[in-house]
């Protein structure tokens, strides 16, 4: 398996295919953090290719010193703010589809797998009630589990922002679930 930099010095070199290596790696990380923001499959997709494409297109911007994943998921929730910002209306989502889908179509599900179902879906509405700084720290964290001194690196904001952030969606997330119970 080849890292990062070797992979990005071929493509930089003229080997393009070799970027498809690049997609393998990340896309479902990149997908899963896009679905976390938009909780809409089409856009999630659509906003991931995006960013490929855009890291792809920008990948003489990127500094070979820095980690790419880094990078790309700065991309991709730039793309996905941007996208946020002109979609005025609430698209339908498919966020109950979102991890392990209980099939209940057949009213054939125990008590505890609804409440359970029930819960994940107050869990994804109280994420989209987050202001949208708070939830891509929470998602960058919780989802991807990055550190601090990366989710700073990723959205160019001081680490001490990153800290408040983070315990802010915490709190406000650990209330509304709260209230929900």
């Amino acid at each position: 398996m080849y890292d990062d930099l070797e992979i990005l010095m071929a493509v930089k070199d003229g080997d393009a295919p070799a970027y498809r290596l690049i997609v393998e790696k990340y896309h479902v990380q990149v997908y899963s953090l896009m679905f976390g923001m938009l909780r809409n499959r089409e856009d999630a997709r659509d906003i991931t290719q995006n960013s490929f494409v855009e890291a792809y297109t920008n990948l003489d911007s990127f500094s070979l010193e820095s980690k790419f994943h880094l990078w790309l998921y700065g991309i991709a929730m730039k793309l996905a703010v941007e996208f946020l910002g002109k979609r005025k209306k609430k698209r339908s989502s498919d966020a109950e589809e979102v991890g392990l889908q209980m099939a209940d179509r057949d009213n054939d599900v125990s008590l505890g797998a609804q409440e359970r179902r029930r819960l994940h879906r107050k869990v994804l509405d109280a994420l989209d009630k987050l202001p949208i700084d708070q939830k891509k720290v929470i998602l960058l964290r919780e989802l991807e589990g990055l550190s601090y001194r990366e989710i700073s690196d990723v959205l160019g904001i001081p680490r001490r922002k990153v800290k408040r952030c983070l315990f802010s969606a915490r709190m406000k997330l650990r209330k509304m679930v709260h209230e929900y119970q």
